[in-house]
């Protein structure tokens, strides 16, 4: 398999602005990248989390597939974290106001993991061991 030098994830919203401000709190660090177009998180050495605007995407998209306002609200991805503390990152995103899907529970696949939605509807999975 080739190997990636860095992946970034972007997530299509609704209000850039809004999303920043809820991914700022939920990730409890600040852009390192906030400009009209794109705001962007470094979370690893190889790997960021974007946001973009749904109108932004679409110039690019055209009319080869549906525009993204059309998704808005409906899961379109799931963002799955690893993490050290499921129980301080549960309770940290309830008070960003995430969407509350389903509580830490053990999965079957031996991770204790809870599930959120964002504002825009992208699921949001912080698990642990």
């Amino acid at each position: 398999m080739k190997k990636f030098k860095h992946i970034e994830t972007i997530l299509y919203v609704k209000d850039q602005q809004t999303s920043t401000d809820f991914y700022v709190k939920l990730l409890r660090q600040n852009p390192s990248l906030n400009v009209p177009g794109m705001t962007e998180f470094k979370l690893a050495e190889n790997f960021t989390l974007g946001l973009m605007p749904n109108k932004g995407i679409a110039k690019i998209l055209a009319d080869k597939t549906p525009h993204p306002d059309q998704g808005s609200g409906i899961p379109r991805c799931e963002i799955y974290f690893s993490v050290e503390d499921v129980d301080i990152e549960f309770d940290n995103a309830m008070k960003c106001g995430a969407l509350l899907i389903s509580p830490i529970e053990d999965r079957d696949w031996g991770d204790k993991v809870c599930y959120f939605a964002d504002i825009d509807g992208h699921v949001i999975a912080f698990a642990g061991k």
